[in-house]
């Protein structure tokens, strides 16, 4: 690793979320001790040119021409940088090239992949081989599935410190938030949807909690796709688009954790609407409606500026006890989840590698990365976590 020139590429930087985390490299460690030797990474050499320019980069920032049609160029960005945060979706389509040139190189990896079937695909593919070589592969590093993934892992921290032991039930409840989904998550779900088509046996993996733990298979978790009263919040309860996604990384984070929180862990995530007959005839619209609005972004599309500063998210986290003891935690962003956040965490995701000396393999950020990236995300990419009671 020594004699690596690179801390950190940014693959995929002519995009726009790949934008946006360049972006927020340039300028928020720009001067400081600790910033990182980076480089930005695409197919067109004058599109870098003129984004670096754009973003207000350094004029030294090198550029560096990859593509995934190209594995050798892949290969060379790999072995170039401790690093690769690549923002090139939907990953189905364009990620296996370069999670196998990183997981030949020993480079630590990490995307925004909300994308199970291809995910379990690279669990299976590439587990022994990255712990081989050392590269620590980590996935859904954005908005899915950062804030629940490191929401539970914060919640069931003062959990055992409280208790002695971790809430064997634990909801994830969107209290409030405002920004849509990004083009590349629209794209990423039709793609997947077009895999089930040709492969119908994944439509049986994707249904399952427990697709991203290989040989283990959890109790019964409840489907979150019909509207619910939640007692615990005194609510009607909506479906949440990326609780497929989000709920499986959290039973992951455990299965990698050594199941620090039980092997009987029960968790799930929906919609906070409000209280009586208006709550639920919210939730019950918010059931019927597209998740996706009526917008028809395209990968590399994605809202103003000022559409990603007025955004946020709040998520409160409930842990419950058979005996009835309860304790909530949140976590709050301060822009946008798909886009202002989401290239915040992804960067603050590779500055936390290049502390880690965590061990190779497939990981989530929550277990390998921990406490060391809740700290960065708080100091750093305006993210709230909070004990509630």
């Amino acid at each position: 690793m020594a004699s690596r020139d690179l801390d950190i590429i940014v693959y995929g930087a002519t995009g726009f979320t790949g934008r946006l985390v360049a972006e927020y490299l340039a300028h928020q460690y720009k001067g400081r001790k600790d910033a990182p030797k980076w480089a930005m990474a695409g197919r067109s050499l004058d599109k870098l040119a003129e984004v670096r320019d754009l973003i207000g980069a350094s004029e030294e920032t090198p550029l560096i021409v990859a593509d995934a049609s190209d594995p050798a160029s892949l290969d060379r960005m790999a072995e170039s940088t401790r690093v690769v945060l690549t923002t090139v979706g939907p990953y189905q389509l364009y990620g296996s090239t370069l999670v196998a040139a990183c997981v030949r190189a020993g480079t630590a990896y990490a995307d925004l992949c909300g994308e199970p079937g291809w995910m379990r695909e690279m669990i299976d593919a590439h587990e022994a081989a990255a712990k081989a070589s050392g590269a620590r592969i980590t996935f859904s590093c954005g908005f899915d599935s950062i804030p629940f993934d490191l929401g539970v892992l914060f919640l069931q921290a003062e959990a055992m410190k409280r208790h002695g032991a971790p809430a064997p039930r634990v909801k994830g409840r969107v209290r409030k938030m405002a920004g849509g989904a990004s083009g590349g998550t629209i794209a990423s779900l039709t793609e997947t949807l077009k895999a089930i088509a040709k492969n119908p046996s994944l439509a049986l993996l994707l249904k399952s909690s427990f697709a991203l733990t290989p040989g283990f298979e959890g109790p019964a978790q409840p489907t979150g796709l019909i509207p619910e009263y939640d007692g615990a919040t005194g609510t009607w309860t909506a479906p949440f688009v990326m609780a497929p996604i989000n709920t499986k990384n959290v039973h992951r984070t455990n299965f990698l954790l050594g199941h620090t929180w039980g092997e009987d862990l029960v968790y799930d995530e929906m919609v906070m609407t409000t209280i009586g007959d208006a709550g639920k005839a919210m939730a019950e619209a918010m059931a019927k409606a597209n998740p996706f609005g009526d917008a028809q972004l395209k990968p590399g599309e994605g809202p103003s500026k000022e559409e990603r500063e007025n955004g946020f998210y709040d998520i409160l986290f409930i842990g419950e006890y058979p005996d009835g003891r309860t304790m909530r935690a949140s976590v709050q962003g301060d822009r946008d989840p798909g886009y202002g956040s989401t290239s915040k965490m992804l960067a603050e995701t590779g500055m936390a590698l290049l502390g880690n000396e965590g061990a190779g393999g497939v990981w989530t950020p929550g277990a390998l990365l921990g406490d060391a990236l809740i700290e960065r995300l708080t100091a750093n990419a305006g993210l709230t976590f909070r004990i509630e009671d």
